[in-house]
């Protein structure tokens, strides 16, 4: 509780005075997608990292050279840490998010100022109008970011993928980049203030898949095959059958291999 707490009281001032630098670079931002004030964001992630012990980041797996080349960014999803250990990532990249975020005081100002996509579930209207805007971020040589799961995990297991992210990446003409991830599902536990136990979290950044041939009618073999890549590397990492971290499979015992 000790630990949580002097934590929680570390976190806030460092978002208060971060919220003065992001207004401050945006003032001066000229990029049409604000790319200097987003990385500046996304910073934040490594300074909320150094300041928690607990959380012990391993990010490992491809190199991008050129930041300014765009991707459609997705992950699976397993905690509200997933947020700031995925911006340790050395590029920007604009994150598609619930309204309800945008709505919290501080922490939706500077997504607002950083320029990331909010979406309102319950309107499918702005679902579109996110798409769109997502689009023109990419088209203007900035990547992507949307959890194609929708929500946390609730029991460790890869949820479903929606095909957003993967409708987007085909119109673009931009490759899928997938990130997979493990380790974090206890960093900040449902519905609890207090952080979780001392863990190693795992990032990897998979090989970027190609869509510049692909038609929207890839769109479900291009879903399967990004989910597929990120569930074996999560079952990889707990040394489990592919089966055992998979949402849409029955929990049992299996002799397929991973």
């Amino acid at each position: 509780m000790i630990r949580s707490s002097i934590t929680w009281l570390t976190a806030s001032l460092l978002i208060l005075l971060w919220l003065p630098l992001l207004a401050i670079s945006r003032l001066f931002d000229r990029d049409p997608v604000l790319y200097r004030t987003g990385f500046l964001f996304r910073k934040l992630g490594n300074a909320l990292l150094y300041i928690n012990p607990a959380w012990r980041l391993h990010i490992s797996g491809e190199t991008i050279t050129n930041p300014r080349n765009p991707y459609m960014v997705v992950s699976n999803h397993q905690s509200l840490a997933d947020i700031p250990l995925i911006s340790n990532l050395p590029w920007e990249m604009k994150w598609m998010g619930k309204v309800e975020v945008f709505k919290l005081p501080i922490i939706g100002w500077m997504m607002r100022l950083s320029g990331d996509i909010s979406v309102d579930r319950k309107n499918p209207r702005s679902g579109a109008q996110a798409l769109i805007k997502a689009q023109r971020y990419l088209e203007r040589r900035c990547s992507v970011m949307i959890f194609p799961e929708g929500t946390r995990t609730l029991d460790g297991r890869v949820r479903p993928f929606t095909d957003g992210a993967f409708h987007l990446a085909i119109r673009a003409k931009v490759p899928v980049l997938p990130l997979a991830v493990d380790g974090s599902r206890d960093c900040i536990p449902k519905n609890s203030w207090k952080f979780g136990k001392p863990s190693d979290i795992h990032l990897k950044v998979l090989p970027p898949i190609d869509t510049s041939s692909m038609t929207i009618d890839d769109v479900p073999a291009l879903r399967d095959k990004v989910r597929l890549a990120i569930m074996k590397e999560v079952a990889q990492w707990r040394s489990v059958l592919i089966e055992e971290v998979d949402g849409l499979a029955p929990r049992k015992n299996s002799d397929v291999p991973i």
